[in-house]
């Protein structure tokens, strides 16, 4: 299986933090693939830029590229697949995830039940 993690379970996996579910883990841990996608870093850049996420950038990084992930970049078909997204979510890096995880395909493993309205690819755990 194909994973694409949202910015909440990659900082949850980051962090070491006891709230990823454990279904998350088995999930992770039994895929042949797990990506992180461009987008994730560009929404925790914002949101450390805004004040509402307290994250080293410098390490999170740092941590990535030494990481097993793999890195997912936008495309022009994720756009396309974005633009053929319902407007369920209003959050627009949890919409681009959903298009990328739709147009590649791989299964989203997020942790916001409001995105798996969009497609049987999102996980919720």
């Amino acid at each position: 299986m194909r994973l694409l993690l949202d910015t909440h379970i990659l900082l949850w996996i980051l962090q070491g933090a006891s709230e990823l579910p454990r279904e998350a883990r088995r999930l992770i841990e039994a895929a042949a693939e797990v990506h992180v996608s461009s987008v994730s870093l560009w929404e925790a850049s914002i949101k450390v830029r805004l004040g509402k996420l307290k994250v080293d950038m410098e390490r999170l990084e740092s941590v990535l590229r030494q990481s097993t992930f793999l890195p997912l970049h936008v495309t022009w078909a994720h756009a396309t697949a974005l633009r053929q997204l319902p407007l369920l979510h209003r959050d627009p890096f949890d919409r681009m995830l959903v298009a990328q995880a739709v147009s590649e395909p791989m299964h989203l493993i997020t942790h916001d039940a409001a995105l798996a309205r969009y497609s049987p690819l999102v996980t919720v755990v």
